[in-house]
Protein backbone atom coordinates (compact mmCIF):
# COMPACT_ATOMS: atom_id res chain seq x y z
CA UNK A 1 0.00 0.00 0.00
CA UNK A 2 2.83 2.26 1.05
CA UNK A 3 4.41 1.75 -2.32
CA UNK A 4 0.98 2.56 -4.62
CA UNK A 5 0.71 6.01 -2.01
CA UNK A 6 4.40 6.95 -3.36
CA UNK A 7 3.41 5.77 -6.63
CA UNK A 8 0.66 7.89 -6.98
CA UNK A 9 2.13 10.95 -5.66
CA UNK A 10 5.19 10.56 -7.90
CA UNK A 11 3.08 10.77 -10.54
CA UNK A 12 0.80 14.01 -9.60
CA UNK A 13 3.99 15.73 -8.83
CA UNK A 14 5.25 14.77 -12.39
CA UNK A 15 2.23 15.48 -13.99
CA UNK A 16 2.52 19.31 -12.25
CA UNK A 17 5.83 19.68 -13.94
CA UNK A 18 4.63 19.01 -17.13
CA UNK A 19 4.34 22.19 -19.91
CA UNK A 20 0.47 22.90 -20.53
CA UNK A 21 -0.46 23.40 -23.73
CA UNK A 22 -3.40 25.72 -25.28
CA UNK A 23 -4.88 22.78 -26.66
CA UNK A 24 -4.85 21.66 -22.78
CA UNK A 25 -5.84 24.66 -21.51
CA UNK A 26 -8.68 24.78 -24.03
CA UNK A 27 -10.31 21.13 -22.52
CA UNK A 28 -9.96 22.63 -19.01
CA UNK A 29 -12.06 25.98 -19.81
CA UNK A 30 -14.41 25.44 -22.33
CA UNK A 31 -16.52 28.15 -20.84
CA UNK A 32 -13.40 30.51 -21.76
CA UNK A 33 -13.32 29.20 -25.46
CA UNK A 34 -16.99 29.27 -26.51
CA UNK A 35 -17.74 32.93 -26.55
CA UNK A 36 -14.21 33.89 -28.82
CA UNK A 37 -14.84 34.67 -31.88
CA UNK A 38 -13.86 32.00 -34.62
CA UNK A 39 -10.46 33.76 -35.78
CA UNK A 40 -9.75 34.20 -32.18
CA UNK A 41 -10.26 30.89 -31.82
CA UNK A 42 -7.90 30.00 -34.64
CA UNK A 43 -5.16 31.76 -32.93
CA UNK A 44 -5.86 30.39 -29.59
CA UNK A 45 -5.32 27.32 -30.72
CA UNK A 46 -1.96 28.05 -32.53
CA UNK A 47 -0.45 29.84 -29.20
CA UNK A 48 -1.23 33.21 -30.50
CA UNK A 49 -2.64 36.55 -29.30
CA UNK A 50 -3.73 39.63 -31.39
CA UNK A 51 -5.04 42.90 -30.71
CA UNK A 52 -8.44 43.51 -29.27
CA UNK A 53 -8.84 39.82 -27.61
CA UNK A 54 -10.17 39.88 -24.13
CA UNK A 55 -8.13 38.56 -21.35
CA UNK A 56 -9.12 34.96 -21.68
CA UNK A 57 -8.41 34.01 -24.46
CA UNK A 58 -4.58 35.69 -23.59
CA UNK A 59 -4.70 33.13 -21.02
CA UNK A 60 -6.10 29.97 -22.89
CA UNK A 61 -3.06 30.94 -25.74
CA UNK A 62 0.17 31.39 -23.49
CA UNK A 63 -1.61 30.42 -19.73
CA UNK A 64 -1.88 32.40 -16.58
CA UNK A 65 1.27 35.55 -16.29
CA UNK A 66 4.25 35.04 -13.73
CA UNK A 67 3.66 38.61 -12.79
CA UNK A 68 0.75 41.12 -13.05
CA UNK A 69 0.50 44.93 -12.44
CA UNK A 70 -2.56 46.99 -12.84
CA UNK A 71 -2.98 50.63 -13.60
CA UNK A 72 -4.43 53.54 -15.57
CA UNK A 73 -4.47 54.48 -19.35
CA UNK A 74 -6.26 57.73 -20.16
CA UNK A 75 -8.63 57.08 -17.19
CA UNK A 76 -9.06 53.69 -18.34
CA UNK A 77 -8.22 50.81 -16.35
CA UNK A 78 -5.05 48.71 -17.56
CA UNK A 79 -2.93 45.36 -17.02
CA UNK A 80 -0.35 44.33 -17.79
CA UNK A 81 0.95 40.26 -17.73
CA UNK A 82 4.76 39.62 -17.88
CA UNK A 83 5.63 36.12 -18.87
CA UNK A 84 9.26 35.03 -17.70
CA UNK A 85 12.02 32.49 -18.31
CA UNK A 86 15.03 31.76 -16.99
CA UNK A 87 18.61 31.37 -18.12
CA UNK A 88 21.68 29.48 -17.25
CA UNK A 89 24.87 31.62 -15.92
CA UNK A 90 27.86 29.34 -15.39
CA UNK A 91 30.55 29.94 -13.28
CA UNK A 92 33.56 28.46 -11.06
CA UNK A 93 33.86 28.83 -7.38
CA UNK A 94 36.45 28.16 -5.04
CA UNK A 95 35.06 26.59 -2.44
CA UNK A 96 35.66 24.24 0.97
CA UNK A 97 36.68 24.74 4.20
CA UNK A 98 35.05 23.22 7.29
CA UNK A 99 31.17 22.18 7.18
CA UNK A 100 28.59 19.80 7.34
CA UNK A 101 29.58 16.03 5.78
CA UNK A 102 29.49 12.69 6.57
CA UNK A 103 31.62 13.15 9.79
CA UNK A 104 29.46 14.97 11.95
CA UNK A 105 28.05 19.20 11.66
CA UNK A 106 31.65 20.35 11.63
CA UNK A 107 33.90 17.39 9.78
CA UNK A 108 36.81 18.96 7.46
CA UNK A 109 35.22 19.10 3.71
CA UNK A 110 37.94 19.79 1.91
CA UNK A 111 39.33 22.52 -0.78
CA UNK A 112 38.87 22.74 -4.54
CA UNK A 113 37.43 24.54 -7.44
CA UNK A 114 33.84 23.75 -8.28
CA UNK A 115 31.16 24.70 -11.12
CA UNK A 116 28.53 26.16 -10.16
CA UNK A 117 24.99 26.82 -12.41
CA UNK A 118 22.65 30.17 -11.24
CA UNK A 119 19.21 30.64 -12.95
CA UNK A 120 18.97 34.28 -13.75
CA UNK A 121 14.83 34.84 -14.74
CA UNK A 122 14.37 37.41 -17.29
CA UNK A 123 11.13 38.86 -18.96
CA UNK A 124 10.11 36.82 -22.23
CA UNK A 125 6.83 38.64 -23.01
CA UNK A 126 4.72 41.32 -22.08
CA UNK A 127 0.90 41.72 -22.72
CA UNK A 128 -0.81 45.14 -21.71
CA UNK A 129 -4.68 45.33 -21.89
CA UNK A 130 -7.01 48.18 -21.48
CA UNK A 131 -10.60 47.57 -20.26
CA UNK A 132 -9.84 44.13 -20.43
CA UNK A 133 -8.61 43.59 -24.41
CA UNK A 134 -5.19 43.20 -25.55
CA UNK A 135 -3.92 46.65 -26.07
CA UNK A 136 -0.70 45.78 -27.21
CA UNK A 137 2.27 42.77 -26.64
CA UNK A 138 5.56 42.31 -27.33
CA UNK A 139 7.78 38.58 -26.80
CA UNK A 140 11.01 38.09 -27.42
CA UNK A 141 12.14 36.51 -30.35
Amino acid sequence: MKQLSAAVILLAALASCAPMTPQARIARNPEKFAPLSQPQKDLVEKGLISRGMPQDAVYLAWGGPDRSFEGSNEGRRSERWDYSGTRPVYTTNFFGGYGYNGYGPYGYSGFGFGPEIAYIPYRVASVWFVSDKVEAWERVR
